[in-house]
């Protein structure tokens, strides 16, 4: 119960008010077109895909949840993360934002129907890949750090059988499909930016775990893949 309090803080409760809730409102919001039935269900599985996961995750390591939740608190956190870590979370919002005014503007015009479902397809994909990810290891932080504090090890189980690092994997599949499920050619800029900066996130990752964590290396032999299996 003390770490709980610990870590249900304003500054927390106001995190997840914002990115769980008012972040994946915002092309409903700055757009205001209420009929927009595309972004109403973005919205709604990208909030039931954050809660689902976490109490999944929750249930099976609690602490996992701590761990993210003192995302802000880590002194050990990688200098470059510092810095990476912060413009994946603006690149997201940026990306909705951008969808926003395309809506209310009129920049761009609607795809077709079967283009939107394949692109919602891979939304959920991509939040399914994410959450497994994170469900399944339990020293997914919200960082990149050595978590000698909690025992950092490999985890080569779920799809950290597939690839190494599934949770960027599926959060550039989603990333990706956005701007085709949301009418928005514009959001592509903004999209292609944030897979650039995740791309490089994970390359400075995979070679801080090489150096740093024990096991690591021989896993990298027997998981081949970074982030797109066959390729890289």
């Amino acid at each position: 119960m003390k770490e709980q309090e610990k870590i249900i803080t304003p500054r927390v409760i106001f995190q997840l008010i914002f990115f769980v809730v008012i972040m994946p409102f915002l092309p409903l919001l700055i757009s205001r077109q209420w009929d927009w039935w595309e972004a109403w269900i973005y919205a709604i599985v990208s909030i039931l895909g954050f809660i689902i996961s976490r109490i999944l995750a929750a249930r099976r390591h609690p602490d996992v949840i701590v761990e993210r939740a003192k995302i802000l608190q880590h002194e050990d956190t990688q200098p470059w993360d510092k810095k990476l870590a912060p413009l994946v979370g603006l690149g997201g919002g940026l990306v909705l934002v951008v969808v926003g005014l395309d809506e209310l503007l009129g920049w761009s015009p609607a795809y077709s129907l079967p283009i939107k479902l394949i692109a919602l397809i891979a939304i959920l994909l991509g939040y399914a890949l994410s959450s497994y990810a994170l469900i399944e290891n339990r020293f997914f932080s919200g960082v990149v750090r050595l978590q000698t504090d909690r025992g950092h090890q490999v985890v080569s189980s779920g799809p950290y059988r597939w690839m190494r690092h599934p949770g960027y994997a599926g959060a550039l599949l989603t990333y990706l499909a956005i701007p085709l499920f949301l009418d928005s050619c514009w959001a592509f800029i903004p999209t292609v930016l944030i897979s650039i900066v995740l791309i490089m996130r994970t390359n400075l990752e995979d070679r801080f775990l090489h150096a740093e964590l024990e096991g690591y290396r021989d896993y990298a032999v027997r998981v081949r893949y970074r982030l797109f299996p066959g390729i890289w």
